[in-house]
């Protein structure tokens, strides 16, 4: 791979072999890393879609017959109270 000028910065191309093995597309966030001998290692970076997962396990559903009345709560004055916890 040859590196190149890309504005204030150095760019490199991946060649189209690893986008393809590593199914990347524009846009992708990657892990680059450096080992001994002048060898890269090019990853997805996955600690976006790992965090995200995290926070979907988190998630509880609503009550059901929630309904949720945005008059309400602009008349308790905006989030000014807290609202009941539902266990």
């Amino acid at each position: 791979m040859k590196l190149a000028k890309w504005g204030n910065s150095l760019g490199v191309r991946i060649p189209a072999a690893i986008v393809q093995s590593e199914n990347l597309k524009e846009g992708d966030l990657i892990e680059v890393r450096f080992r001994s001998g002048r060898v890269l290692e090019i990853a997805q970076d996955r600690s976006k879609e790992e965090a995200l997962e995290e926070v979907r396990r988190m998630r509880r559903p609503l009550p059901s017959g929630f309904k949720f009345n945005r008059e309400e709560l602009h008349e308790r004055g905006s989030y000014a109270e807290p609202l009941q916890k539902v266990s």
